[in-house]
């Protein structure tokens, strides 16, 4: 049976950031696709209060995830484990973007792992629900390991090579605005003069 909490408590922390990884689920306003992203590397998710996380978002295939934020901040994380223990906890809430230029960066950059050079921003939601339920049905396996494949990919991108990736990710696969065409490329880290 699930259960509602007030806010995310040591236990359901614990819980939390033990799991290998966790998906992400937005959706934009009016229409258009729902998107649900997978996230890995154990050391891009925060818990940074009782009613707070934060993760970091790498750049990948697309720009759902920050369109979908932009246009309306709703935002749902899911854990369910896979080892012995059967249960899903889920995050409800409303999520922001924090760019590398943010004059807020500095702040929440520490709650992270520092090996990961295609960082594109940081998402912090502020959670509006904590529920957990079974996760009875969801199979019991082992992790083997994390995979470094996307961290040594972009460790080989030279400076140049992050321009046409932030153009990629200027809108979402419905035409959402997502990057903004001065998103600063990994490495650069100038601090804007609005608030961030």
């Amino acid at each position: 049976m699930g259960k509602l909490y007030e806010t995310i408590d040591e236990r359901l922390r614990a819980f939390i950031t033990s799991q290998p990884m966790f998906f992400v689920a937005t959706a934009p306003s009016a229409g258009g696709h729902v998107n649900v992203s997978p996230k890995g590397y154990q050391d891009t998710f925060a818990v940074t209060g009782p009613k707070t996380v934060a993760y970091l978002d790498l750049y990948g295939s697309g720009s759902e995830t920050i369109a979908h934020l932009r246009d309306n901040g709703r935002i749902t994380i899911m854990f369910c484990s896979f080892a012995r223990q059967p249960k899903i906890v889920r995050l409800h809430g409303t999520g922001r973007v924090v760019r590398p230029d943010s004059a807020s960066w500095a702040a929440l950059i520490g709650h992270f792992g520092d090996g990961h050079a295609g960082t594109r921003a940081i998402v912090t939601v502020d959670v509006s629900r904590v529920s957990d339920s079974c996760g009875y049905s969801v199979p019991y396996m082992e992790v083997v390991g994390e995979r470094g494949m996307l961290d040594e990919q972009h460790g080989r991108r030279a400076p140049a090579d992050w321009v046409p990736r932030v153009q990629r990710n200027a809108a979402s696969i419905d035409g959402l605005p997502a990057l903004e065409p001065d998103h600063p490329a990994p490495g650069q880290r100038v601090i804007r003069s609005v608030n961030g």
